[in-house]
């Protein structure tokens, strides 16, 4: 699992990409950069990281499901995704 403060620091920009999308569009929509520059830097969606929403792992992030690929292995397993069931043939 990831560190609670790499966690805390992701939900934190997560946060700081929503109060400032709006913004942000209209500062690029108008071309004015040097206003964009004043930004928080972790305003910018760029720096956003996908991470599983239950242990926080950074890689094998499932879009579609909001999870790693283990986490997503296990709860297939026992059955609590819905529709998801092991491929054998």
């Amino acid at each position: 699992m990831a560190k609670e403060s790499v966690k805390a620091r992701e939900r934190k920009r997560q946060k700081l990409v929503a109060r400032y999308a709006a913004k942000r569009a209209e500062l690029k929509a108008k071309g004015d950069y040097a206003a964009l520059d004043k930004l928080p830097q972790n305003a910018s969606p760029v720096r956003l990281h996908n991470r599983c929403r239950v242990t926080g792992r950074p890689k094998g992030y499932m879009k579609k499901f909001g999870i790693s690929r283990v986490i997503f292995r296990e709860w297939a397993s026992q059955g609590k995704i819905p529709g998801i069931t092991k491929a054998s043939w």
